[in-house]
């Protein structure tokens, strides 16, 4: 088996679905069902992404020409969209290169229902990206009340970012409103 068959057949599981072939001419094909999942994901077409994930039978964790998954890229607000990935096995803590899970992006952008779909199916909220930031950290930095308030007694509160800082020290810095949710956690 080529280097390139045995990585898919780790990230799909041994599956034998379109995007674990271990015949390197498919890897094109491979990267076409992972562009056409995560396109659909992107746009949150809940039927397309059916379509492909069971007529089909692409893996959620195929990957795109970009290296991302559709879990990765997907409209963090179609609730539908996360819950069919997931249910079909996506995995809820991949990582991107800068270290960014899903969870990161969810509580980035303020979409509560997301992350709580994400930690239904085993999101890990303490995985630190590439800053040290947890997904807390961000919801911290744009604001998102409502994430932080779920996020809080879910989280590290004693975790440090690569600038040193605690969760409850920069909600400080940002937001005394922020600061007081903390507080009720520490």
């Amino acid at each position: 088996m080529s280097p390139a068959g045995a990585w898919y057949e780790d990230l799909c599981g041994g599956f034998n679905l379109r995007c674990s072939s271990v015949n390197p001419p498919m890897l094109l094909q491979e990267t076409s069902a992972g562009d056409l999942l995560t396109k659909a994901s992107a746009q949150g077409d809940i039927e397309e992404v059916k379509r492909l994930l069971h007529q089909e039978r692409i893996h959620p964790d195929c990957l795109n020409h970009f290296g991302r998954t559709a879990l990765q890229v997907m409209m963090f607000g179609s609730t539908s969209v996360a819950s069919e990935l997931l249910k079909q096995g996506a995995t809820a803590n991949i990582q991107d290169s800068h270290g960014i899970t899903p969870a990161h992006d969810a509580a980035r952008t303020g979409f509560l229902d997301t992350l709580q779909i994400l930690v239904q199916y085993g999101a890990d909220l303490n995985v630190p990206d590439v800053s040290g930031s947890l997904p807390i950290h961000l919801a911290l930095r744009e604001g998102h009340l409502p994430v932080v308030v779920y996020l809080a007694p879910r989280s590290n509160l004693q975790h440090h970012d690569r600038e040193g800082r605690t969760p409850l020290q920069l909600a400080s810095m940002l937001d005394p409103s922020l600061a007081a949710v903390l507080e009720q956690y520490t």
